[in-house]
């Protein structure tokens, strides 16, 4: 899922991502609470009228914005009263108060209140987070939402294993329409997420989707998509593509190498994007060296196709029962320019 925080996803257009193949899209309950505001989204016919897009949209909840962006917060059973990072004013979020803002938004799929422990955080203090998450996901799911608007519970429990499932067990008896693995990507080692995505899905439903939120790199969603994750969001495509790094089938290329300066080839021969069929490497350097804004929207586009591209090869690759094929193919063929 591209990363729409707020309401847009930064320098590419709803018919740019159609093109690059994106189904579904990201936005966030936080931002948009605090700008414009869900009231003025709601009455001018909902986040996919506001924003042109005709696809299915997923809205986090913004528990984790709360935790990472807030000036100061307190936290109680209700919920959490925050400082804006915008402006300093003071505002309350409740499990309650998020649904209501994803009803108003009119989301496709509307996550659960959960509250997100910092990292590194103490035992007892992950615990408490778990049963504040336990205790908010029932609310969520009591409050009234619209009819075709799924939900999703968040399974927090920091880097402690029998955490992780006594938030899942709790989680699944909840029955939710899908389940998130929250509270990763958060400064762990690769190989600790791994560990922790292994012992905990295995507490979750096989006929349910799992989504690895904030994650991450090519080489991360393969990883986790091997261990039975389905959906994933990271802001990484378009803000690499901002910064001028490329993903490519042969690894990452960083346009703003000399090496690119004359060279003819597009950034990815074997990329099938607008980018790639329009543009060379030496064009797409050329507008990041001069500070372009076209530079942002071409690079954009190509890494948004990219990583569509590569989830469509895995979901093949699983549909012919070659995943490991695959995954040894993505490997051998990674070399960075």
């Amino acid at each position: 899922m591209p990363v729409g925080t707020q309401g847009s996803v930064k320098a590419v257009s709803p018919e740019d991502l159609e093109e690059a193949g994106a189904k579904i899209i990201l936005a966030n309950t936080y931002h948009l609470y605090l700008r414009p505001g869900h009231g003025i989204v709601e009455k001018l016919g909902g986040l996919h009228a506001f924003m042109n897009w005709k696809g299915p949209i997923l809205t986090d909840s913004g528990g984790y914005q709360v935790y990472s962006l807030s000036k100061l917060r307190s936290i109680s059973e209700q919920g959490v009263t925050f400082q804006s990072h915008i402006d300093g004013s003071r505002h309350f979020l409740g499990p309650e108060e998020a649904i209501e803002i994803q009803r108003a938004l009119g989301s496709d799929i509307i996550m659960a209140f959960d509250e997100c422990a910092p990292y590194p955080a103490d035992y007892e203090y992950v615990l408490n987070s778990v049963r504040l998450t336990s205790l908010w996901a029932k609310r969520c799911l009591e409050h009234k939402r619209e009819r075709n608007q799924d939900i999703f519970g968040i399974v927090q429990g920091g880097m402690y294993k029998d955490l992780r499932e006594m938030s899942a067990r709790e989680l699944v008896d909840m029955d939710f329409d899908g389940y998130a693995l929250g509270g990763l990507s958060v400064g762990e080692d690769s190989d600790t997420r791994k560990n922790l995505i292994r012992d905990t899905i295995g507490f979750l439903p096989e006929n349910k989707p799992v989504y690895l939120m904030g994650v991450g790199r090519p080489e991360d969603i393969l990883e986790a998509v091997m261990l039975g994750v389905d959906l994933f969001d990271c802001v990484m495509p378009t803000r690499n593509a901002r910064n001028g790094t490329l993903f490519t089938s042969r690894g990452k290329l960083v346009i703003k190498n000399s090496s690119c300066a004359d060279d003819g080839r597009p950034a990815d021969e074997d990329c099938g994007c607008y980018t790639c069929s329009n543009y060379s490497r030496a064009y797409l350097r050329h507008l990041f060296m001069a500070n372009e804004l076209l530079a942002y929207r071409l690079n954009s586009i190509h890494n948004i196709y990219y990583y569509n591209h590569l989830m469509e090869g895995i979901c093949n690759a699983i549909r012919d029962n070659r995943l490991e094929e695959f995954r040894d193919n993505f490997y051998r063929l990674q070399v960075s320019e």
